[in-house]
């Protein structure tokens, strides 16, 4: 079982910067790549960025490619999100997971755990 719980969201106006931190309890956090992924208001929850367990491989939506920044900290049990440049389009719920797997993934539905999700704010 693994815990997670994200902060970091807030508002903040388009061309600004934040940082989103996700923070996971359980065991074994470095086996697990993860993965953060919005939801807009109508919308679908989309992927926006994943690392592997070992963050050596890091893979990011066409969207955010160049302004978003994914890492990790094995000894910390933390991932972060970077997020520059920030665009009104930028704004949801952002969702911190981890999948139970060296490679992280497209796909929602690869993920195992789910944080309770974190809200951005750009105001253009």
């Amino acid at each position: 079982q693994v815990q997670l719980v994200e902060s970091g969201g807030g508002l903040v106006q388009a061309g600004g910067s934040l940082r989103l931190s996700c923070a996971a309890s359980g065991r074994t956090f470095s086996r697990y790549a993860m993965g953060w992924f919005r939801q807009a208001p109508g919308k679908e929850r989309e992927f926006v960025a994943a690392i592997s367990w070992s963050g050596v491989t890091r893979n990011y939506a066409d969207s955010v490619k160049g302004r978003f920044f994914i890492s990790r900290d094995n000894a910390q049990n933390t991932v972060a999100l970077q997020m520059n440049s920030l665009k009104p389009e930028d704004t949801a719920v952002y969702y911190c997971a981890a999948r139970s797997s060296e490679m992280g993934s497209t796909s929602p539905r690869a993920y195992d755990y789910w944080g309770q999700g974190t809200r951005i704010t750009v105001s253009s």
